[in-house]
């Protein structure tokens, strides 16, 4: 089953915005088993003023960013849910995590993420990002969902 989404529905599945909605597309997602999503990276990204000036680079912790975003989409799609105001997203874990090439302005950020396995509310996934079918990034990520009340304590 593909169901692709574009920015639209996107922004329903993702509580994040500008400057951190990492996800511009969804080219593939298959709800319980996996996602091929993307991030067009440009020279207008606000991190690179700064992440170097003299050689931009795209932060490693915002290419794990872009693919937990990507797991979040089909963590949602695979329980039948939107993100609501209600809700949170958090990593419960990144282990493994490697960066074999440096991202800068000009690539497309292909998002891989597989579901692995769900257990009691947390969801652990295979992750991998690529550019022009090179691997560049890749980690195993643990998220979970949960209210805001339970976690502030209120109601």
């Amino acid at each position: 089953m593909t169901n692709a989404m574009e920015i639209h529905r996107i922004l329903q599945h993702l509580p994040h915005r500008y400057p951190l909605l990492l996800v511009d597309r969804v080219m593939h997602c298959e709800p319980g088993k996996d996602i091929v999503a993307l991030k067009n990276v440009t020279i207008n990204e606000p991190f690179f003023d700064g992440h170097f000036p003299h050689y931009k680079v795209m932060p490693g912790v915002l290419i794990v960013e872009a693919l937990a975003q990507a797991a979040a989409i089909l963590s949602f799609q695979t329980v039948g849910q939107v993100a609501d105001r209600d809700s949170v997203y958090y990593f419960v874990g990144i282990d493994g995590a490697r960066f074999k090439k440096p991202v800068g302005p000009g690539d497309q950020l292909i998002l891989k993420v597989s579901l692995l396995r769900q257990l009691r509310g947390i969801y652990k996934f295979s992750a991998a990002a690529e550019v022009d079918g090179v691997l560049v990034a890749e980690a195993e990520l643990m998220c979970t969902m949960r209210n805001i009340g339970a976690i502030t304590g209120s109601t």
